[in-house]
């Protein structure tokens, strides 16, 4: 089983998500169906721009927001952290639902923890067809 440990540090995601932990972790039974049943936990940080700005200039040295951070360890269960942004989020749902991006950013940031990458143009072919295979099954109507 997938656990995902979700910590909210921004009012907005409570405003447009009704309950974001149960929300996340709702998908999360979901991606282990496509993905398989692993003992696998990693935690997810729903934050603003402020808060990425600072992990983004420590951690990469780039002194602005971003919409996604994660942070892959080597432990066998535990394979990582997420942080992403709520005002990215928010400003691209303008186009489509909230949902619909927090599904995109956060299966992407997922991805990477699993040792998914996109340096590489033939990388980021298989990540982003893993990415829309995972988001295409979590969105079917049933």
């Amino acid at each position: 089983m997938i656990k995902a440990n979700v910590y909210i540090d921004h009012y907005g995601w409570q405003k447009n998500l009704k309950d974001p932990k149960k929300y996340i972790n709702n998908k999360i039974k979901k991606v282990s169906e496509i993905l398989g049943k692993k003992n696998k936990e990693f935690s997810i940080l729903l934050t603003n721009n402020l808060k990425m700005k600072k992990l983004n200039n420590k951690f990469r040295k780039i002194n602005r927001p971003t919409d996604v951070l994660s942070f892959p360890t080597k432990e066998n269960s535990y394979i990582g952290d997420i942080a992403i942004s709520f005002e990215i989020i928010n400003k691209r749902s303008k186009l489509n639902s909230f949902e619909h991006e927090f599904d995109k950013i956060w299966i992407h940031g997922y991805l990477h923890l699993l040792g998914y990458d996109h340096k590489k143009i033939k990388e980021y072919n298989k990540m982003k067809k893993k990415e829309n295979l995972i988001f295409n099954y979590l969105n079917k109507k049933n």
